[in-house]
C-alpha cells in the first residue's frame, strides 16, 4: 500500500477526496484508485469505524458549504466483514441492550432538563412587562421547540457560548424567519451583504421586543409576533 510514509509513522489519518465516481479518489491533485479488494464503508455507524480505524483505511471526505465533511471509509472487505460480524455478536447480547436503554434513558433526561433551562433563559432575555407574561411563554415555547431538539442544527445546540447567549440568538434567528421577510429576500451576492441584512433584522427585531418589554399597548390583531405564534 502506497501511503504517505510520513503519515503512517505519525499514524495521522490518510485522507482523500471524493470525486462522485465511485472506486476513484482524489489525492494530492491525482487520482487514486484503492485496492480491488477495498469497499467503501459511508459513516454513520461509530462503533464500526473505530474498529475499522485500527487498520489500513483512506478517510473518504468532501466539502459541504465551507467546511470539510466525512463520508466514510475505505479499507479491506475482509476487514469489514469481520468487524460487522463482532459488532453483531456483541449488539445482541443483553448487556449491550441494558447499556443502551441506559444512555437513552441518560440523554433523554439531560435533554429535557436542558429544555428547561434554555426556555428560562429565554424568558430572561424577553424580559417582558407582567402583562405580556403569557405571550413571552408562548414565545419562550416556540423558540425552544424550534431550537432545542437534537439535531436541529440551531445555535441552541453549541456549547461554545453560554445559555443567555444562544437563547438571545436563538430568538433573533426564530424572529428573523417568522416575522421579517427574510426567506423571502432578493439578498445581493456581494460579500458581506447578507451579514449586514441579517444584522439589520436583528437590529429591528430587538426595538421591537422594547414595546412588551415597556408594557406599552400593542395592537395584537397587527402584530406580526401574535401572528407568527398563531
Amino acid at each position: 500500500m502506497k501511503h504517505d510514509q510520513k503519515a503512517r509513522d505519525k499514524k495521522e489519518e490518510f485522507v482523500v477526496w471524493s470525486t462522485g465516481t465511485e472506486g476513484k479518489v482524489f489525492y494530492d491533485g491525482k487520482i487514486l484508485t484503492p485496492p480491488a479488494d477495498w469497499q467503501f464503508v459511508p459513516s454513520g455507524d461509530a462503533g464500526l469505524t473505530r474498529r475499522l480505524k485500527m487498520g489500513d483505511y483512506w478517510l473518504v471526505v468532501h466539502r459541504r458549504r465551507n467546511r470539510i465533511e466525512s463520508l466514510g471509509l475505505l479499507t479491506s472487505a475482509r476487514a469489514v466483514e469481520t468487524a460487522k460480524a463482532q459488532l453483531e455478536a456483541e449488539r445482541s447480547a443483553p448487556a449491550y441492550q441494558k447499556k443502551l436503554d441506559a444512555g437513552r434513558r441518560s440523554r433523554e433526561a439531560k435533554q429535557a432538563k436542558y429544555e428547561v433551562e434554555f426556555r428560562e433563559a429565554v424568558i430572561v432575555f424577553l424580559n417582558f412587562a407582567d402583562k405580556w407574561l403569557e405571550l413571552a411563554g408562548k414565545f419562550a415555547d416556540a423558540v425552544t421547540a424550534h431550537a432545542v431538539p437534537v439535531g436541529s442544527g440551531t445555535v441552541a445546540r453549541t456549547q461554545r457560548i453560554p445559555v443567555e447567549r444562544r437563547a438571545e440568538a436563538a430568538v433573533i434567528a426564530w424572529m428573523r424567519h417568522q416575522t421579517t421577510a427574510y426567506d423571502h429576500m432578493s439578498i445581493a451576492r456581494i460579500k458581506g451583504e447578507r451579514r449586514e441584512v441579517r444584522r439589520r433584522l436583528a437590529e429591528r427585531s430587538r426595538q421591537f421586543l422594547c414595546k412588551y418589554r415597556s408594557g406599552e399597548d400593542v395592537n395584537l390583531a397587527q402584530c406580526p409576533l401574535v401572528k407568527a405564534l398563531k
